[in-house]
């Protein structure tokens, strides 16, 4: 017909406005996981401190639920709130001034431990975050598995130190990597001693049967939820008579 446009046996392709091309879809996808690995890393490393993190802050007041290793790690770079976190009637430590990192040995934030929830220790130097977890673990964990296994509570708890310049042993294949013992990011501990006078001791009691040996395996599991590392007798010969726990970048349980 006059005035119409000539057929060109063509249709037009109408497209579709939700339609997303795959290689852009694939370049989001990426940046995404970009992105959520940049925040697992920065809240891995402690490097969103309490100050400005989204998480809540960690308290001792109750036991926490959530988020627990990035409420500890956030910590690591915010002295104001350890002071806030770590005092009496919970825990009684004293925050000690900075030991500057000097071929892989020092350390920063750090407390010096009497004694929490009323078991008393004599710990050295201490990063906040060790002591955080040290705190909630016996707060939490010991001290309730103490009272429901035994009817009473623990009154001290032994220790083999924090602090000490060297390498980690026992492992040839890390031999060569500084223990955390050396950043005062890790803690020993021996023995726990009852209000009623026995002595749990990791040594004598870990591979014994009874009461003790399921306190100590009880208590040792549940450190995993606070310390990044707990190793136990089970681990290696070096561990024989101690639980070493520490707040290291890496994680492991046994």
């Amino acid at each position: 017909m006059p005035g119409m446009p000539a057929y060109s046996g063509r249709e037009p392709i109408a497209r579709n406005p939700y339609m997303r091309r795959p290689g852009r879809l694939i370049a989001r996808s990426i940046l995404v996981l970009l992105l959520m690995l940049c925040a697992f890393v920065a809240f891995w490393f402690g490097l969103v401190p309490q100050s400005v993190s989204p998480l809540p802050s960690l308290t001792l007041e109750e036991r926490p639920q959530w988020f627990v290793d990035f409420r500890i790690a956030a910590l690591r770079r915010d002295p104001a709130a350890c002071r806030a976190l770590l005092h009496e009637p919970h825990i009684a430590a004293t925050p000690i001034s900075d030991r500057p990192i000097a071929n892989g040995c020092g350390w920063e934030n750090a407390f010096r431990i009497q004694s929490v929830d009323g078991a008393e220790l004599g710990l050295g130097a201490l990063t906040c975050e060790a002591t955080a977890a040290l705190a909630l673990w016996v707060k939490y964990e010991v001290q309730p598995l103490a009272q429901a296994m035994f009817g009473t509570r623990v009154t001290s708890i032994g220790d083999m130190g924090t602090y000490a310049c060297r390498n980690i042993i026992g492992s040839r294949k890390w031999a060569n990597m500084r223990s955390q013992h050396a950043l005062a990011n890790a803690v020993d501990i021996s023995s726990f001693r009852l209000e009623n006078g026995e002595t749990i001791s990791v040594a004598k009691d870990w591979k014994s049967r009874g009461r003790k040996a399921r306190f100590l395996r009880r208590v040792h599991s549940r450190a995993c939820h606070y310390f990044r590392v707990a190793l136990s007798p089970d681990y290696n010969r070096a561990h024989w008579n101690h639980f070493h726990f520490d707040r290291g970048i890496f994680t492991r349980c046994r």
